[in-house]
């Protein structure tokens, strides 16, 4: 991973060596683009602007941790100062051979013209204000001044302002690079001024490839397998990675095993993890108490157990609806093909509800004070629960024994059919279902085409009932109007012209006096609405509630719902709906019904 003609590396003389040792992570950093996995995208940019001169004058690099950010705005810094002893490079170049005359100490950091900066250290006016003053300045002795400043997002709302207008018109001879893992804290007035790279996560099967030859020229030996292990722990973090497995060497102390690895991480036997998860999808619970105990005693922690279950299940997922996925060589030869064969024979509903319940259960364990108990539990209930039906299918059972449809219509008569508009010469007129019914199903405004007037009198609608006005409010998309009608007056006495109302303690005053107005536009007559202290009857809405609440008792009395409600332990009745068929009225009530809280079809069918 290093520069074919970089000097031999004093770490590589190894414990017999005088050189201290070094990390993994820090002796195979990279030192040029070639080095760099996983970065295509970036590398090809930055190639080409090289190429066409199109350098621009600012970079900020973002990306999650160890994915090289600090390390590629180094090579950045190298490569715009690349020069050979003989002068034979003339600019900024991506293809450095060997080393130039600059590159050791970039690299090292401790040239004078490439300036790093820490900003969750140096967070104020002050580091900004140093930088300002010697921008200034021509190089020492490199063709660019580099400015790398490190998590740049922790500069204060001070320190960026301070920043902007050198960032925005900086000297030809001075470069910024600047590195964050948080992008969104960063001002837009400082990604206006850079050039974008987002460096992604390192693919498991690129990242064991690089380990492997790491491991090569370590003289290490090293399974696939734990290899496999280390790329998945790291999440696409080379840095981790490296880590990672210098972690393994030391802990193995000679080959390096899977199960070590395993051991070292906390990790449940995979081979284990999957035997678990199929004592579960057979609701073989006693199986599933024998595995996870087993696994407990040997120092397994319960959290990492169901981390490693709900992994599982989330792998045959993906093979379920991905088959390729199968072949990721990240994942063990054992995984692959059990992962084959389970997503062959389990539905995605189940698969779905093992990973909602699993996503529950961890957090259940992770609060709980006997984590090994909770995460039994946990158990249970996905062993129970594996060889439930699901809703549909029970609906389909349901109708295979009983020979009859499962929909239950709660008890309520089906709703009358509203009379036919009137002829088009006859003045208009509401049509109602119930024109005297109070608490019923609200009264629908069946209008036809108004004749013309011969003496161009304007034409009048007649209301005859509370109902009536409460739907000519919902045809007129007045829900304000709507909704203080319903819930917050009680009518008294209703005559046609003439409203008269009690209002409940939280009812708007202000509306009584718009009521009369509305009323009279909608319906070309005039109309009076006063407030009386007599009692009244119950408001619309708490008629309506009442109805659905008997609908729902009605509905949870019929054989055919206790049968649906016995099989999952739990369940309530939630809400009753009438299925009606298509008709006239049927599509009337599609443009008007999701305002109507009285008419029976918002609450009418299971």
């Amino acid at each position: 991973m290093t520069d074919a003609g970089a000097p031999p590396n004093p770490d590589s003389a190894g414990p017999a060596g005088n050189a201290p040792y070094r990390v993994l992570a820090r002796k195979y950093r990279p030192s040029s683009f070639d080095d760099l996995i996983g970065q295509e995208a970036v590398v090809r940019t930055v190639s080409n602007a090289f190429e066409t001169g199109r350098i621009p004058q600012a970079w900020i690099l973002t990306g999650v941790r160890g994915v090289g950010k600090t390390t590629t705005a180094r090579i950045l810094a190298r490569a715009l100062n690349y020069e050979m002893p003989n002068g034979s490079v003339q600019g900024p170049t991506i293809h450095m051979p060997t080393l130039g005359v600059h590159c050791q100490a970039i690299m090292e950091s401790r040239h004078m013209d490439v300036l790093e900066m820490d900003a969750a250290s140096h967070t104020g006016v002050d580091d900004v204000r140093q930088i300002n003053d010697s921008v200034r300045y021509a190089p020492a002795s490199a063709r660019y001044k580099v400015y790398i400043i490190d998590e740049v997002h922790m500069l204060s709302t001070a320190a960026f302002n301070a920043f902007l207008k050198t960032l925005e018109e900086p000297p030809e001879h001075a470069k910024f690079v600047f590195a964050t893992t948080e992008i969104r804290k960063v001002p837009v007035t400082v990604l206006s001024r850079c050039q974008r790279f987002d460096l992604r996560r390192v693919e498991a099967d690129v990242l064991m490839k690089h380990l492997a030859n790491i491991a090569a020229k370590e003289s290490v030996e090293i399974e696939p397998e734990a290899l496999g292990i280390i790329a998945r722990a790291a999440e696409g973090s080379v840095r981790d990675s490296l880590s990672l497995l210098d972690q393994a060497i030391a802990h193995a102390a000679g080959p390096v095993k899977a199960d070590a690895v395993r051991q070292m991480l906390g990790l449940a036997d995979r081979t284990r993890v999957i035997d678990l998860f199929d004592s579960l999808v057979r609701g073989d619970i006693a199986a599933a108490f024998k595995e996870f105990r087993d696994q407990y005693d040997v120092g397994a922690d319960p959290i990492v157990v169901l981390s490693d279950l709900a992994e599982f299940v989330n792998f045959v997922t993906r093979v379920k609806v991905v088959p390729p996925t199968a072949d990721n060589v990240a994942y063990g030869e054992t995984e692959r093909v059990r992962a084959k064969d389970f997503a062959s024979k389990i539905s995605m509903r189940v698969l779905s509800r093992m990973w909602q319940m699993l996503l529950k259960g961890i957090a259940e364990v992770q609060a709980a004070t006997r984590p090994a108990a909770a995460a039994e539990m946990v158990l249970v209930r996905i062993a129970y629960v594996a060889d439930l039906p699901t809703p549909d299918e029970a609906i389909r059972m349901l109708e295979q024994n009983g020979g009859g449809s499962p929909v239950v219509s709660g008890g309520s008569a089906a709703r009358s059919t509203p009379s036919a508009p009137v002829a088009s010469a006859a003045p208009v007129r509401m049509a109602t279902s119930s024109p005297s019914s109070f608490g019923g199903g609200a009264a629908r405004p069946q209008m036809a085409a108004p004749a013309p007037d011969p003496q161009g009198a304007a034409p009048q609608l007649r209301i005859t009932s509370f109902t009536q006005l409460v739907a000519l409010a919902g045809q007129k998309r007045d829900l304000l109007t709507k909704g203080a009608l319903e819930g917050d007056m009680r009518l008294v006495r209703f005559e046609e012209g003439r409203l008269e109302v009690a209002l409940e303690p939280n009812a708007s005053k202000t509306m009584i006096s718009e009521l009369a107005k509305k009323f009279e536009l909608w319906t070309g007559r005039r109309w009076t609405v006063i407030v009386s202290n007599e009692q009244g009857q119950p408001t619309l809405r708490s008629v309506n509630q009442a109805a659905k609440q008997e609908h729902a008792r009605t509905a949870e009395a019929d054989p055919r719902v206790q049968e649906v409600l016995s099989r999952f332990p739990g369940a309530k009745v939630v809400e009753v709906r009438r299925l009606a068929p298509e008709t006239p009225e049927s599509n009337i009530n599609a443009d008007y019904g999701s305002d109507d809280p009285l008419d029976g079809s918002d609450g009418d069918d299971l």
